[in-house]
C-alpha cells in the first residue's frame, strides 16, 4: 500500500451502510414489483439483554423501511430448549420468512449451537450454520457472516485490491475472526489469525498492512503495535466507565473498540471509528443476505 502513515482516514461505516441499505432497497422494490416477492426477515429474541434488544429493534426498522417483510419474535427468559426449536421449525416452514436470525447471545440455559444448527441453511442469513461455514471455508457461494462482509465491504471501499496484502486478524470467534479470516483469504491476502495467547502479539500486529480487531478486550491494542500506513478494521463492542470521574461516579459507561483509537490513529492510514464503523455495516448486510435468500428460494440467484 503507498498511502503515507497517520493521522488516518476515518473509515464511516455509515455512509457505506447507507448506499448498501439504498441498493437494498431498490432490489426489494424490484423483487416485489417484477416477481411479487417481499423478502422476509425474522429476528428470534430471547430474554430481556439490554443490547440485544436495541440490535433487535435496529433490524426490524431497517428491514421495514427496505420494504421487507418483518417479523420479530420475542420469547421469555425462561423459554425452554424445547420451545425455541419449535419456533424455528415452523420458521423454517414459513414461505413468508426467507431469513432467520436467532439473536445472540442466549440465555445460559440454553444450546446456542443446536438453535443455530436447528435453522434452514437456505435462510442462514447470520452465516452461522455448519453448511454455510463450510461452504466459505472451501470457496463456494454461501450466505456468509453479516459482520465480517461488512468488514470486507469497508476495506474494499477504502484501499481497492486487497491482493497480496498481508493481513492479522487478532480473534479466533466463529461469529468474527474465523470467517473474516477466510475472505481475507478469498481476497488473496496472506492472513495470519492472532488471539490473546499469541506470543509477541504487538509485533505480529506491526506486520499487518490490514489489522482486524475482534478480541472483545477493550483498547487492546496500541498505537505503538500498528504498521505506519495500515488499515485497521476495528470489531470491537465494549462497554467502559467514562473517563471523565464524575460521570464513572455515576456509573455512566460508553462504547470503545479493542484498538486505541487516539493512538492507533496517528499511525493508521485508514481506521474504523467505534461506535460508528463496522456495527453500522452488520445489519445492511443482513438485509443483503436476506434478499439473496429470498432470491434463491424462487431460483432468481
Amino acid at each position: 500500500m503507498a498511502e503515507s502513515a497517520g493521522p488516518a482516514k476515518i473509515i464511516d461505516g455509515k455512509i457505506y451502510a447507507e448506499r448498501l441499505h439504498a441498493q437494498v432497497t431498490a432490489e426489494v422494490a424490484r423483487l416485489k414489483a417484477e416477481h411479487g416477492l417481499t423478502p422476509g426477515l425474522a429476528v428470534v429474541l430471547v430474554g430481556d439483554d439490554p443490547a440485544s434488544q436495541i440490535y433487535v429493534r435496529s433490524k426490524g426498522e431497517q428491514s421495514k423501511a427496505a420494504g421487507m417483510h418483518s417479523a420479530t419474535h420475542r420469547l421469555a427468559e425462561q423459554t425452554t430448549q424445547a420451545e425455541l426449536l419449535g419456533l424455528v421449525a415452523a420458521l423454517n416452514a414459513d414461505p413468508a420468512i426467507h431469513g432467520i436470525l436467532v439473536q445472540l447471545p442466549l440465555p445460559k440455559h440454553l444450546d446456542e449451537r443446536a438453535a443455530i444448527a436447528a435453522i434452514d441453511p437456505a435462510k442462514d442469513v447470520d452465516g452461522l450454520t455448519m453448511i454455510n461455514a463450510g461452504r466459505l471455508a472451501s470457496g463456494l457461494p454461501g450466505l456468509y457472516p453479516c459482520t465480517p462482509v461488512g468488514c470486507m465491504v469497508l476495506l474494499r471501499e477504502t484501499i481497492g485490491d486487497l491482493t497480496g496484502l498481508r493481513a492479522v486478524v487478532v480473534g479466533r470467534s466463529m461469529l468474527v475472526g474465523r470467517p473474516v479470516a477466510q475472505l481475507l483469504i478469498q481476497a488473496d491476502c496472506t492472513v495470519t489469525v492472532a488471539h490473546s495467547r499469541t506470543r509477541d502479539l504487538p509485533a505480529v500486529c506491526r506486520e499487518a498492512d490490514i489489522l482486524v480487531a475482534a478480541v472483545g478486550r477493550p483498547r487492546m491494542i496500541r498505537g505503538d503495535w500498528i504498521k505506519p500506513g495500515a488499515a485497521v478494521i476495528d470489531v470491537g463492542i465494549n462497554r467502559v466507565p467514562f473517563d471523565d470521574p464524575v460521570k464513572a461516579a455515576q456509573g455512566k459507561t460508553k462504547v470503545v473498540g479493542d484498538v486505541h483509537f487516539k493512538e492507533a490513529a496517528k499511525v493508521a492510514a485508514w481506521i474504523t471509528p467505534a461506535p460508528g464503523g463496522v456495527g453500522l455495516m452488520t445489519v445492511a448486510v443482513l438485509l443483503q443476505n436476506t434478499v439473496t435468500a429470498a432470491k434463491q428460494s424462487v431460483g432468481l440467484a
